[in-house]
């Protein structure tokens, strides 16, 4: 049985924020959260829905760091509904919010960075320490899985996470060895493997015509990408692959427009994994992934000049009619 994890990065947007008054709070929560559109709900409650229609599970990476700002009542509101809907909450953490903070900066030094990696072991600590804090005061159980925001973790990170009592990091895209993530492990390390005090949880990938690879990503792969990945998973014998979405990732934002593209796309992977033989949804809270030294490294899927021009063509009208999250 391969258990397949829908991770949910949710999240306020930084860059969306003009002021720390309720006006702000509840546009970018309409935004960023709900997603609640005229063209019909495609945010965090129209997700619980989904799940639940099919019987699914999926992980909600919330990050509280927008309660530097608005206070832990913005977290609430994120964090209840998905509880409340039987779904697995863990920490998100974008570090943008502390250029924001002003005085409310959890670190002495005032200091601020776009990532994580960006900060000494003791800073990360602190940020943790703030974020864990937070999204536990906000409702959640104390989480013991993360993930950085714009994946912007390093070896300190897993350190600083080890030290608080954080076992599993989902950091590692081994798709994108030129963004954000730090970590010193390669773009063959695609299977879980315990490295600095935790396991490290990659993000899934499929094979590219260049001999690269592209992450498994709601926008980023088609749903025929996705579901020939999960059966290659299962076929290889792989025990879990991790697939990334966002709270809003089906709306253009600025717009508040649904993408009925990526909209179906998600809901037709749902529908599919519910009638997937051999595979199901998995949680941290009930069954983290973990390595397996009985298996051989993993391979991915390998490129199909079929499926390739198949997304391609789907990008391309889902950008023309829709534009930019």
């Amino acid at each position: 049985m391969t258990r397949v994890f829908i991770t949910i990065d949710t999240e306020y947007s930084s860059g969306l924020y003009t002021g720390p008054g309720a006006a702000d709070r509840a546009d970018n929560f309409a935004r960023s959260i709900a997603c609640n559109t005229p063209q019909g709900p495609a945010g965090v409650t129209h997700k619980l829905e989904l799940l639940a229609r099919y019987g699914q599970k999926a992980v909600f990476f919330v990050d509280p760091m927008p309660a530097l700002v608005w206070g832990v009542a913005a977290i609430e509101d994120i964090v209840g509904p998905i509880l409340a809907a039987g779904q697995d909450v863990q920490l998100h953490c974008h570090t943008e919010w502390l250029a924001l903070a002003g005085s409310a900066n959890p670190l002495a030094s005032g200091r601020t960075g776009h990532n994580l990696a960006d900060f000494r072991f003791e800073e990360q600590c602190a940020i943790l320490d703030y974020a864990r804090t937070t999204l536990m005061a906000a409702g959640a159980p104390a989480p013991v899985a993360f993930r950085a925001g714009n994946y912007g973790a390093n070896d300190d990170t897993l350190r600083a996470l080890a030290s608080l009592g954080i076992g599993h990091d989902t950091s590692h895209c081994p798709a994108l060895p030129g963004g954000a993530c730090r970590i010193s492990l390669g773009p063959e390390a695609r299977d879980p493997v315990a490295h600095m005090g935790v396991i490290e949880v990659p993000v899934g990938s499929i094979g590219t015509l260049r001999g690269g690879q592209r992450h498994a990503q709601i926008t980023a792969l088609t749903l025929a990408e996705m579901l020939a990945a999960i059966a290659h998973a299962r076929q290889s014998g792989r025990e879990s692959f991790t697939l990334v979405s966002h709270s809003f990732e089906l709306i253009n934002r600025r717009k508040l427009a649904v993408n009925r593209i990526v909209r179906r796309r998600f809901t037709q992977l749902v529908k599919a994994l519910a009638a997937m033989p051999g595979v199901t949804t998995g949680t941290y809270a009930e069954a983290p992934p973990q390595p397996s030294a009985a298996l051989p490294p993993s391979h991915v899927l390998p490129a199909s000049a079929w499926r390739t021009g198949q997304r391609m063509a789907e990008q391309f009208v889902s950008n023309t009619l829709y534009g930019a999250l």
